[in-house]
């Protein structure tokens, strides 16, 4: 099983149990960073995931990741056991 299995499985896991999960997000190109924001998972597919904003009274906004997205830490759930590898630096390479 990939690494990228095990953590679809895993958000498929939370959905089907507690869709109601704790997300952060960092976008580099932007460099917004958002911490501990509670979610709701509403949806499980081949190749995304898709979760709406909860406490938003008006209209709830959908968002649609990816699951390379939590594999490279872009996006952590602080419910899924899986933490990301440290980023590797190439100017510390040595040899």
């Amino acid at each position: 099983m990939s690494t990228i299995e095990y953590i679809k499985g895993q958000i498929k896991k939370l959905y089907e149990s507690n869709p109601n999960i704790h997300l952060s997000v960092k976008l580099m190109q932007s460099k917004t960073l958002v911490e501990n924001v509670p979610v709701k998972i509403v949806g499980v597919y081949r190749n995304i995931f898709q979760i709406e904003e909860m406490g938003v009274t008006v209209r709830p906004e959908r968002r649609s990741f990816q699951y390379g997205d939590v594999l490279i830490g872009r996006i952590v759930i602080q419910e899924l056991d899986y933490t990301p590898p440290e980023p590797q630096n190439p100017k510390l390479r040595k040899g």
